[in-house]
This record gives structure tokens, sequence and C-alpha cells, in this order.
């Protein structure tokens, strides 16, 4: 009895750790949905931040995507990588870095086509002194940033 009591006790402490030791999701999600539940087409379209519905929700790449309207859905729905956040919409600054972090969908930026958002705002600003230089230092970390960190 005690010989199956420790391998029940084992077992149970390898599924506990193995949670912790997963990888980090491909997209980073609050609140439930990717970008903290802002629309991710409303960045191109409106040309600011707009905070998604649930009822104009879609998934992709495991991440629930939150829309201001059926519209927006259906766009991104066509052609997800045209509007979805470039590093999973984790901070770009950081994933220029070599690490990952939150964003503030409020601090973000569409460069070449592509939405890029970061931290905050006072990140943004250093992210911008050279964006180019920060989007090729990301490149290069992106995606096996992901997989490193998880170990």
């Amino acid at each position: 009895m005690r010989t199956v009591f420790t391998r029940l006790a084992a077992t149970s402490l390898i599924v506990l750790f193995a949670g912790f030791a997963a990888a980090k999701e491909p997209v980073f999600q609050r609140s439930g949905a990717a970008i903290h539940g802002y629309d991710p087409v409303a960045y191109f379209q409106a040309g600011e931040p707009v905070k998604g519905k649930s009822r104009h929700e879609a998934e992709w790449n495991g991440a629930k995507w939150r829309f201001a309207n059926a519209a927006n859905r259906d766009a991104f729905e066509a052609d997800p990588e045209r509007y979805a956040p470039q590093y999973g919409g984790y901070c770009a600054w950081a994933v220029s870095q070599g690490y990952t972090a939150p964003i503030d969908p409020k601090a973000w930026k569409v460069v070449d086509g592509k939405l890029y958002l970061n931290y905050s705002k006072s990140v943004q600003k250093n992210w911008e002194k050279d964006i180019p230089g920060h989007i090729t230092a990301a490149d290069g970390h992106w995606p096996g940033i992901l997989a490193e960190l998880s170990n």
C-alpha cells in the first residue's frame, strides 16, 4: 500500500510541475482573449485601438479574438496573418531583447502593414528609437524564443 501511495504522490508532482514547465502560448492572452479583447482589425481600419465584443469572436492560433463588429471579424477570418499582431501579440520591444512581456493595447504601431504592440507607451518610445533594428532583432528571436523560455 505504501508503494502505491508513493507512486501516486510522485505522479501527482510530475503532473503539477509539468504545468509550470509548459511552453508559452503562441498568442499572448489576457482576460480570455488576445490583445486584452481589443479588435486587431480596428488598428488598421480605424487607426486606433477599439475594444472588441464577445458576440463578434473568432478563434485562431489557439486564442480567442474579439472584434468591434461582424465585418471586422469576417475580415480577420479571411486573412488572420494580415491583421494579427507580430510575435503573437507579445511586446515587440521585449522580443527584440530576447524575452517576452505582456502588452498595453494602447501602445501600438503599424509598420509596413504589420501590427506591433508594446508593454507600455514608455517602452514603445524606446522601441521607436530604432524600429527597423528592433524588428530585425525580434524577427531573429521569434518564434524560437517561446521554446527557449519554457526550458
